[in-house]
């Protein structure tokens, strides 16, 4: 985990509720700071591909997540294995189709549209399957899970928003020379 006082984190807060509250409208702290800590944990790809396959090998395919997180017919080893899955479900979707929505086309359908389409509502409804877990140890998240589930397209939107602006930050930042000091590392 990158510490809370690290400067990406901290430039991935600034920039995200920049976008968010600012340029897209979405005033709600609570998912600017979801998403800005999400970017943050995704810049390890472990963190990015949690889900593994019987053999240990990181599922990449949407269609395959959703059938490992079904406790029934797919790999989930209870209820609890679901709800964790599908948070990871929406996490993943949320960033490549707001970040890299070039690369959704490689998920399926026969249109790269499609493809886009089918992420955002496989995305849309793990969110919303997050949010149905709300008892006990899970009764005070849910209600975050739903709103974000409500506001899936203009969060995508608004991490589109943000690639722009770290894409104009870093084309008018002079580059800076490489040091493999402890500056540079992020642990």
């Amino acid at each position: 985990m990158i510490p809370l006082e690290h400067s990406l984190r901290q430039l991935f807060h600034e920039v995200v509720s920049e976008c968010y509250d600012s340029r897209l409208g979405l005033r709600d702290a609570e998912i600017s700071s979801y998403v800005a800590d999400l970017l943050t944990e995704f810049c390890h790809a472990e963190n990015i591909y949690r889900i593994r396959d019987a053999a240990g090998n990181p599922v990449r395919e949407v269609g395959e997540m959703l059938l490992a997180s079904d406790p029934v017919h797919g790999t989930a080893s209870s209820f609890g294995e679901e709800r964790e899955r599908r948070k990871h479900i929406g996490d993943y979707t949320l960033f490549f189709a707001g970040m890299y929505p070039e690369s959704t086309h490689r998920w399926g359908g026969s249109l790269q549209r499609d493809s886009f389409f089918e992420m955002v509502q496989a995305g849309k409804e793990s969110y919303y399957v997050v949010s149905q877990f709300d008892l006990f140890e899970y009764a005070q998240e849910a209600p975050f899970f739903a709103r974000l589930s409500g506001s899936f397209e203009a969060c995508i939107y608004g991490l589109n928003m943000v690639r722009g602006e770290l894409d104009r930050r870093r084309a008018i930042s002079p580059p800076r020379p490489f040091s493999a000091g402890p500056a540079t590392q992020i642990m």
